[in-house]
């Protein structure tokens, strides 16, 4: 790691500790002494969407958190656990090394997690992504999720 101060290419790290998924390493330069910090994140490829037009986008994170707190509002469900919801999702599909994703998986892996936390939100997300068009729709999976809890 070069020294932004002087240059110098001989740095050593004198602390680390992981912050928020990512190292947080405190560096000192052996040229000039001076310290400074850096931080180190796992660079995953880019993850991109095949929109059901047919057309590409980009994975955009906030999009997701949006629509899972829309799901979740006024529900006892916090901040961190929405992200924590998100951070999985993302991991899954970086460990799996895919390049594009459907939104349906997205939609599905998103259920998958809601159903645990918290029914009310899920079937709200539910209704949402799978485009119900009538009540016969909420019965139906209201009787799911009851048919679960047997």
């Amino acid at each position: 790691m070069r020294c932004p101060f002087c240059g110098e290419e001989d740095t050593k790290v004198i602390d680390s500790r992981s912050i928020e998924g990512r190292k947080k390493r405190r560096r000192m330069c052996a040229q000039c002494g001076k310290r400074f910090t850096t931080f180190e994140t796992v660079e995953r490829p880019m993850l991109m969407v095949a929109k059901r037009d047919g057309s590409f986008e980009p994975f955009n994170r906030n999009k997701l958190i949006s629509g899972v707190i829309s799901s979740v509002k006024k529900r006892p469900v916090d901040i961190d656990t929405v992200n924590d919801l998100v951070d999985e999702i993302e991991s899954e599909l970086a460990n799996e090394m895919v390049s594009t994703v459907s939104p349906d998986r997205i939609g599905q892996m998103v259920l998958d997690r809601l159903r645990k936390i918290d029914v009310v939100a899920y079937v709200r997300f539910a209704s949402v992504y799978q485009k119900f068009s009538d009540i016969d729709d909420f019965v139906r999976i209201i009787s799911e999720v009851r048919g679960e809890g047997k």
